[in-house]
């Protein structure tokens, strides 16, 4: 499968304007990541434009991911990929093995973060600090549906610092800002 099979599948199963921008800062984060590593980069887009594609049809535990794992064996997809959005829920009981599915669970979580603290700014992402990032963090009325223990531990499991780890993916975003519709 490639990267305009994915796009199309994502499509197919989700028509939110607001999922379908998680998972495109998901993509920018999981591409960056990839060139930092020296990784696939279409592979590990693919992981992030699907690990949601499946959650307005099935938004319930444990049914997404698990039914969305279903629909992508019968599509071909490999079980590198399918174990990779599958541990992005902890819940499904696949460990993160592979170091696309750590970067994963440390990037879903944080991107959500992110565009919800882009989206009340002025200038939305273009001028986005790590400090402004991490003051938010620390309201918990904030994006309160954003799983901060998730972030701990994929920060954790990734085993990269926090401020490292929350730039990088702010200026992931920042290049697909547009996309992410937060550009001003």
């Amino acid at each position: 499968m490639n990267y305009t099979d994915a796009l199309n599948l994502m499509y197919e199963y989700t028509k939110s304007d607001a999922l379908r921008k998680h998972m495109y800062a998901v993509e920018s984060a999981m591409r960056a990541y990839a060139r930092k590593y020296n990784e696939e980069e279409e592979k590990w887009a693919i992981v992030g434009i699907l690990h949601d594609f499946d959650y307005e049809m099935y938004p319930t535990m444990p049914d997404h991911p698990l039914k969305g794992a279903e629909i992508l064996r019968s599509k071909g997809y490999t079980e590198e990929i399918i174990n990779a959005i599958l541990g992005h829920a902890s819940y499904s009981g696949v460990p993160r093995e592979t170091l696309m599915a750590k970067v994963l669970y440390a990037c879903d979580e944080l991107c959500g973060f992110i565009s919800a603290v882009a989206v009340i700014r002025p200038n939305k992402i273009a001028d986005l600090e790590l400090s402004s990032v991490k003051k938010k963090l620390k309201d918990k009325a904030f994006a309160k549906n954003v799983n901060r223990e998730d972030i701990d531990l994929g920060i954790k499991e990734l085993n990269v610092p926090l401020d490292e780890h929350i730039k990088f993916v702010i200026e992931a975003m920042k290049s697909n800002a547009e996309r992410l519709g937060l550009k001003t």
